[in-house]
This record gives structure tokens, sequence and C-alpha cells, in this order.
């Protein structure tokens, strides 16, 4: 599953301020998957994202916050 729930501590709140179409295709998948949760339905496999086209931009952006605090804190 993608959605994971994590602490959202100040590196994390600055790294979900997404750009808008990323952010929005976030959501579309949390929505999705807390939708199929209710109602206890698997996602046909035909829907499964392929973990070669899967985009894993949160962890980057989440990196570049802690790298631009790290070089914030020694200036």
């Amino acid at each position: 599953m993608r959605g994971v729930t994590i602490y959202e501590h100040d590196d994390v709140k600055e790294a979900i301020k997404l750009p808008e179409n990323l952010y929005n295709d976030n959501l579309f998948c949390i929505q999705r998957a807390v939708d199929l949760t209710i109602r206890l339905c698997i996602l046909s496999k035909e829907q499964w994202t392929k973990y070669e086209q899967d985009k894993f931009y949160f962890a980057l952006y989440l990196k570049e916050v802690i790298w631009e605090r790290k070089e914030w804190a020694k200036k």
C-alpha cells in the first residue's frame, strides 16, 4: 500500500508542500486507498502500480528539505 502514516515533524511539513500536480496525484492515491480499505476491497491487479512506474517524489523533496535545513544550520 502506498499510503503511509508518518509523524509530521517540521521537515515533513515543509516537504509535503509539493507542487500542485504532485500533491493532487498523491491525494488521489491516498483517497483511493482509504476508500478501498473502508469498503474492504482490493484494487484489481490491472490497476496496480508497477514498481518501475511508481514515483517516490516525496522522499526526494524530504531529502532536499533536510539538506537545506542542514546547510542553513552551518551558516
